[in-house]
């Protein structure tokens, strides 16, 4: 039976805090769909101490931040892109429409159709992320999206430029100086300087994934993606080293970041343990990590691969990393996670800047029914039918009246009733009963 050498948030306290957020949350959204341009600037004021004529950039400003870049940082943003870009396209060319001759004069198909508008968030408070950019903005335009529409916030009181160059490089159609919620809403509800969206995507803190979430419906949305979390599954083949910097390498996104161990190994989870105490007395982010490991880390010694197949299904994890003797079994077996990260040359910063998987992925344990962003996302597969002969659709039609007539859907039945009238010459009365047609 598994052991755990250091426990978590308790998740009473974890329902107090989600309740806090979704009380902020909905008296925000409230005042943006009340106020519009006039909320959104308020806010913009009051969270990030940002006000503008205008969020939208200008091209002009667009180039200065390209113009703030190296050369090497172009070439690197754009390796960055071409990775993302590939393997999004690989994806969609998988994506196939289909028709077909189910039976005879009997044409079913399906198209798949990509959306019209995308809201993109790219976080960038704490750290200037642009690799949500290529993930969303990138993705949607290999789908065929048409418009895509980028927020983030301002970094340091201005404009990143690696954020805003790595938005207009992907190919955003417009780009807003916006974050948090009011970037969110805006996107969603609109208003008079903003147009609606279709479909938010995009990573962020708790207060923009339960923006998100209450905003489902209204739009679609990627999925759940909120604080970023980590699972590092691993046995005695490595070393607490190369646990403990691929923990904390996560645990840095911010205070709320959960980071767990789950082992067959004691005496590597205490090694990763003492491990994480020297890193941070020396890594530059050590504030937040620290914050972030000591709320939401866990160490977890199970008795078996099996049992650490077990747990991690059980939680679901964003990330999770496998450093085993045979990562495939993991792959084989495990069915609940955002992304696997599969051998120690492997790990989660090259998904999340380069590799071309996308780093959009399901947090607080959605990875039970949903995958990450991809493609897919952007599309809506619509079915079509068509019937080419007089003889199906009087065929048809009979099955069809007399499945109506089960259900007392008299309308239903005489829609099929006048094709076989038409079609079949039989003599069907108007809202004939399934007695008529044995």
């Amino acid at each position: 039976m598994a052991k755990w050498l250091k426990q978590g948030a308790e998740p009473s306290s974890i329902a107090d805090q989600d309740r806090k957020v979704r009380e902020v949350v909905e008296a925000t959204l409230a005042d943006i769909e009340a106020r519009g341009d006039a909320a959104i600037r308020d806010l913009s004021v009051k969270f990030d101490g940002w006000d503008r004529e205008d969020y939208r950039l200008s091209q002009s400003e667009i180039d200065d931040c390209l113009g703030k870049l190296t050369k090497q940082d172009i070439k690197d943003i754009e390796f960055a892109q071409t990775q993302v870009r590939n393997f999004a396209r690989i994806q969609r060319e998988s994506i196939l429409d289909v028709e077909v001759e189910t039976l005879p004069g009997v044409v079913l198909g399906h198209k798949n159709v990509p959306l019209q508008a995308a809201g993109c968030y790219v976080p960038g408070g704490k750290y200037p992320l642009l690799a949500s950019a290529h993930m969303s903005v990138i993705t949607a335009k290999v789908a065929g999206v048409p418009r895509v529409v980028t927020c983030a916030p301002p970094y340091k009181g201005g404009l990143a430029p690696a954020i805003i160059a790595a938005q207009h490089m992907a190919g955003a159609d417009e780009i807003y100086a916006l974050g948090g919620i009011q970037a969110i809403g805006a996107m969603a509800i609109g208003t008079a300087s903003i147009a609606p969206v279709d479909m938010l995507v995009g990573p962020g803190n708790a207060f923009v994934a339960e923006a998100k979430r209450q905003l489902f419906g209204r739009v679609g949305i990627d999925l759940f993606a909120g604080p970023t979390e980590t699972l590092v599954i691993a046995d005695d083949s490595v070393d607490g080293e190369l646990c403990a910097t691929d923990l904390l390498g996560q645990a840095e996104h911010g205070p709320d970041s959960p980071a767990i161990l789950l082992t067959t190994s004691e005496k590597l989870a205490r090694d990763t343990m003492a491990e994480i105490e020297r890193l941070l007395r020396i890594l530059p982010t050590a504030e937040i990590a620290r914050k972030s490991w000591g709320a939401y880390g866990q160490v977890i010694v199970a008795d078996s691969d099996e049992e650490m197949v077990e747990i991690a299904d059980h939680i679901a994890s964003e990330h999770v990393q496998v450093m085993t003797r045979d990562p495939d079994y993991f792959l084989a077996n495990m069915t609940n996670y955002g992304a696997l990260f599969l051998g120690p040359r492997t790990n989660v910063a090259y998904g999340d800047k380069v590799i071309g998987t996308n780093h959009t992925l399901p947090t607080k344990k959605a990875a039970r029914y949903t995958g990450g962003l991809w493609v897919g996302k952007f599309l809506k597969t619509c079915t079509y039918q068509r019937v080419t002969t007089d003889e199906a659709s009087a065929m048809i039609g009979r099955y069809c009246s007399r499945l109506c007539a089960l259900e007392g859907f008299s309308g239903h039945g005489e829609q099929a009733n006048v094709r076989v009238r038409r079609y079949g010459g039989d003599n069907v009365p108007y809202a004939g009963r399934a007695e008529d047609l044995a």
